[in-house]
């Protein structure tokens, strides 16, 4: 399923071409890779010139080229075709001793420009083509020591380079006896034929599929999703890809499309935990693909302008509060659109899949839109929306990203985007993180909320969470979280700011072993409220009767322990009668003035 959609976006992509007027993925048997110089060469095989292939930018990178595609060197020498980097195509590479590197500062390969060598000697000797035989002379007469005396720059070192004839544009892997060659380089006889698994067809299998670049933490060199390389892997005596038989076509075009999609330049690829997630819509025109792609992407990163923000997730609001249909709120976007999803993380050489959805666009914008309807708090918790990036956050130890849990972080995502449950977890690594800093934010809570909510929504719990404080709410653990905000509130109106209030010092216990605190906690407020009679005694009846109400709809004992979920709910009870004092002061200001 995941390999046949990708290959099926290869197609549309290959029909397209980007803004320079050039196909947006290469043809089979070439790849997009990194290249850096050009060395053009005369029709002699002498080296002319070095041109640089960089872009514009502040630190300079090699610009993306089709080129033939890349050997998988898992091991041993392997010489690309027409192009490879200085080891190979040079005989000379960084010199890697940092003490010489400054008087010596490259060191000769010989083995692989040995390899390059020979190989196109062997391949171009019999052409006639004057860009070919240019390249055959300069590889009979070049030898690495040449390097130095050429005057090459040192920044060429380690880089792909190509060769091109008399000028920079006329590059000699696009001539068309080049092409030609490589079509027939292509035609492996020792490739097995067998039925493709993914476009059906009998077609020779490719026995190594093309590296995927681009996944955040995977190795430079790429990685693989489908790959045997030991023994217990393989099934029947079937070596290498025989074990899952992809053609060597669809091999090319489902790894061309993910290498795509995972380009950060191409808007398809966000990273979310350790996860990089790609996405892609299939629809009848590609303005309303584009449209659909364009609005996922938004939801998952909210734009820093707050009225485009606001647009998208108005959008999302009119779906989830009043049941619109998507296509009456924004015609741009079809419901019937096919939309695709899938989280990748790197696992060594392999690349693993975290999570992958295939549903239309309507199905996606509800399941997005009740993922809002389950965060919301009143008063708002947030002034913009946040990325689920950002709500991870909350999660995490000194709130830094690479302390997110990858295992949460992909499971809270496959809630996100299939409405499936919240992960228990999200609640408990919540709690930790509030015993640990003691921060009871808005986030926070919101998420807390989502998971009960969303808990409630599916049968799971018997009690839902209201969005705003509840006066009538009867759940216990919701009213010792209001309890605990009032009696918070009486220590700070009697005694001011303090050091280490109750909240610093007996949240966590008071949330988790409610008997052990909260008889020694009302004990406390009695004397705060004496003393607060003295200076404000309207603010000392209000208090009273707030903490009078709550207690009256509690049991006679408070409970041992509460559970995981009730630590939830104590934690938004909490939040919800703080929040109220807070918007009884804005109206109380605003009133006066």
């Amino acid at each position: 399923m995941i390999l046949a959609s990708l290959a099926r976006y290869y197609r549309r992509l290959a029909t397209k071409t980007d803004d320079m007027g050039n196909p947006k993925v290469p043809p089979y048997g070439f790849s997009e890779e990194k290249i850096g110089w050009i060395l053009v060469l005369d029709k002699e095989g002498r080296l002319k010139t070095v041109v640089p292939n960089l872009t514009a930018d502040k630190k300079p990178q090699p610009k993306l080229m089709s080129v033939p595609r890349p050997e998988k060197r898992t091991s041993g020498i392997k010489p690309n075709f027409l192009w490879d980097k200085t080891a190979y195509a040079l005989g000379v590479e960084a010199n890697k001793n940092k003490a010489e590197a400054k008087a010596k500062p490259f060191t000769p390969s010989e083995k692989t420009f040995d390899a390059f060598k020979q190989y196109h000697l062997d391949l171009l000797q019999n052409s006639d083509d004057e860009g070919l035989q240019a390249l055959c002379r300069f590889l009979k007469n070049w030898q690495p020591a040449h390097f130095a005396a050429e005057n090459l720059p040192a920044e060429i070192l380690d880089a792909n380079i190509v060769f091109s004839l008399e000028k920079p544009t006329a590059l000699i892997h696009k001539r068309e006896a080049a092409q030609t060659l490589w079509a027939g380089c292509l035609k492996s006889d020792e490739a097995l034929e067998g039925l493709c698994l993914i476009s059906g067809d009998t077609a020779p299998i490719a026995r190594l599929h093309p590296a995927i670049k681009g996944v955040f933490g995977g190795q430079s060199s790429g990685g693989s999703i489908i790959s045997f390389n030991k023994e217990a892997f393989a099934s029947f005596g079937k070596e290498q890809g025989a074990n899952a038989p992809v053609s060597e076509q669809s091999a090319f075009a489902y790894t061309t499309a993910l290498n795509y999609l995972l380009r950060r330049e191409n808007n398809h690829c966000l990273t979310i935990g350790d996860a990089s997630t790609v996405f892609w819509a299939e629809a009848d025109d590609s303005a309303t693909a584009q449209a659909a792609e364009g609005f996922f992407a938004q939801v998952f990163t909210p734009p820093d302008d707050e009225q485009e923000s606001a647009k998208v997730f108005n959008v999302l609001k009119q779906i989830s509060n009043k049941g619109r249909p998507l296509q009456e709120i924004a015609p741009e976007l079809s419901p019937n659109t096919r939309f695709y999803i899938l989280g990748l993380a790197p696992n060594a050489a392999r690349i693993s899949v975290r999570f992958w959805l295939d549903t239309t666009f309507g199905q996606l914008a509800e399941n997005l839109a009740q993922h809002w309807q389950d965060l919301a708090l009143e008063p708002c918790a947030w002034k913009t929306p946040p990325s689920i990036w950002r709500l991870l956050l909350q999660t995490a130890v000194l709130g830094k990203s690479e302390n997110i849990s990858p295992v949460l972080a992909g499971e809270m995502t496959r809630a996100v985007i299939c409405g499936t449950p919240y992960p228990l977890s999200l609640l408990s690594q919540l709690i930790t993180r509030i015993r640990a800093d003691g921060d009871v934010n808005g986030l926070r809570v919101a998420m807390m909320k989502a998971v009960l909510e969303r808990r409630f929504r599916k049968g799971f719990i018997e009690e839902g969470v209201p969005m705003s404080l509840n006066n009538e709410s009867p759940n216990r653990a919701y009213l010792l979280g209001r309890l605990f905000a009032v009696l918070e509130r009486i220590q700070y109106q009697a005694l001011g700011e303090l050091n280490a209030g109750i909240a610093d010092r007996y949240y966590g216990s008071a949330s988790a072993v409610p008997f052990s605190v909260f008889p020694r906690l009302l004990s406390g407020a009695k004397h705060h409220l004496s003393r607060l009679r003295k200076d404000k005694a309207g603010m000392a009846v209000n208090l009273d009767k707030d903490l009078g109400e709550i207690i009256a709809k509690l049991p006679e004992t408070f409970p041992r322990h509460l559970s995981i979920d009730e630590q939830g709910r104590f934690a938004i009870g909490y939040y919800h009668q703080k929040q109220s004092y807070f918007a009884k002061k804005e109206t109380a200001e605003t009133i006066e003035n």
